[in-house]
């Protein structure tokens, strides 16, 4: 059996440069997880889910990176890049400031038995599916088990 058999082909989708508030409405509307953000061209650019719109504990402490203020001078004990992440994730207004860019993705032909390995070794509840390139449906877990179960 293949992805094609099982896939959602009506899928809500959002554009990179869709407001924050948006996404939320449309996955409240939905009750969604997660949104696939496709381009104006088709193609399946991110993806974002509850947990991006969330910042973690870890995330959410935007205090500077460590460092030492010597003679008027300062030195970065930490990366200034994951501070910097963590602030703009915080500050995000539209989607493409905050999805999670290049989404590991299947084609309509792969297997339901490889879509489930790839969920499972990734830990993803959805994953895109692309036919060259072009967005066209999505499979979520619970598609993937059910069609397990019925084979």
């Amino acid at each position: 059996m293949h992805v094609s058999e099982i896939m959602e082909r009506d899928v809500v989708t959002v554009a990179p440069g869709t407001p924050v508030q948006e996404v939320l409405s449309l996955m409240k509307e939905h009750a969604l997880p997660g949104l696939p953000v496709v381009n104006e061209a088709g193609r399946c650019v991110g993806i974002v889910t509850e947990a991006d719109l969330i910042l973690s504990e870890e995330e959410g402490d935007l205090h500077l990176p460590h460092h030492l203020d010597i003679m008027g001078g300062v030195i970065w004990l930490e990366s200034f890049k994951h501070f910097e992440q963590r602030l703009e994730k915080a500050m995000a207004t539209e989607v493409d400031e905050m999805m999670t860019a290049d989404p590991v993705t299947v084609s309509p032909e792969t297997s339901v038995q490889e879509a489930g390995r790839i969920i499972a070794e990734q830990g993803h509840n959805r994953l895109p599916v692309v036919d060259h390139g072009r967005f066209v449906g999505l499979v979520t877990r619970l598609d993937v088990l059910e069609a397990m179960t019925r084979t």
